[in-house]
């Protein structure tokens, strides 16, 4: 992990201007976090520090089950928010979020912004509408699993986790998170490199047809 300084951060902000998002100056204790793919940029267990408010890049919400099984959960993606929960409550499980990709952060210090942060009503305004919109999200991927064939449910996947169009996720994790069997994912896997939408490089995939992924991805995007 890499946090700006000097006028490198200067220049990332007045770039990436949040600003109008709160009703008070933020700039003064704001940091800027940079995190490379598998960087961890909460640990599962520890409450963060900071409130982050992602820029670029992409992360994945893990939870550590009781009997030890690790589960991918869900997605963060650029204009989104990490730790908002942690913020919102004094007691919270906190879960695991991990860089997908090369990620950039805002980031909050809860110490000195957490006051103003409950206190300020724009603020809150913008954060209940994006509660709001994730909870529906994580609402449609759960009927997803019933509504639509693996094939659009996988593209939108790959699409979802690749790293400058290298897709290398566990076929464990991808089975959990996707309610199928190994050997179901396996077969559609082959499929797409049949069609040439990826090509098996090693262990990993690189996509080679976009279009393709995107069509089939598409027809979840427009349930």
């Amino acid at each position: 992990m890499e946090i700006y300084k000097g006028e490198k951060k200067r220049k990332f902000i007045e770039e990436n201007a949040i600003g109008h998002l709160f009703s008070f100056p933020i700039e003064e204790y704001m940091e800027v976090h940079e995190y490379r793919r598998d960087d961890w940029i909460i640990q599962e267990g520890m409450r963060p520090n900071y409130l982050f408010y992602v820029i670029e890049g992409k992360a994945k919400i893990y939870i550590t089950h009781q009997n030890g099984k690790v589960s991918l959960i869900n997605f963060i993606n650029e204009s989104e928010y990490i730790g908002e929960m942690e913020l919102l409550h004094d007691v919270y499980y906190t879960k695991g979020i991990q860089a997908t990709t090369k990620t950039i952060c805002f980031a909050l210090p809860i110490t000195h912004y957490r006051k103003k942060l409950l206190e300020d009503t724009k603020f809150l305004r913008e954060l209940t509408k994006f509660l709001s919109l994730k909870a529906t999200n994580m609402a449609a991927k759960y009927s997803q699993s019933l509504a639509f064939p693996l094939e659009n449910r996988l593209a939108d996947f790959i699409l979802q986790t690749a790293d400058r169009g290298v897709y290398k996720e566990k076929h464990v994790t991808v089975c959990d998170y996707l309610g199928v069997s190994y050997r179901h994912l396996l077969y559609v896997l082959n499929q797409f490199c049949e069609k040439r939408y990826l090509l098996k490089v090693g262990r990993n995939y690189e996509i080679y047809q976009y279009d393709a992924l995107h069509s089939l991805a598409k027809v979840i995007e427009n349930k």
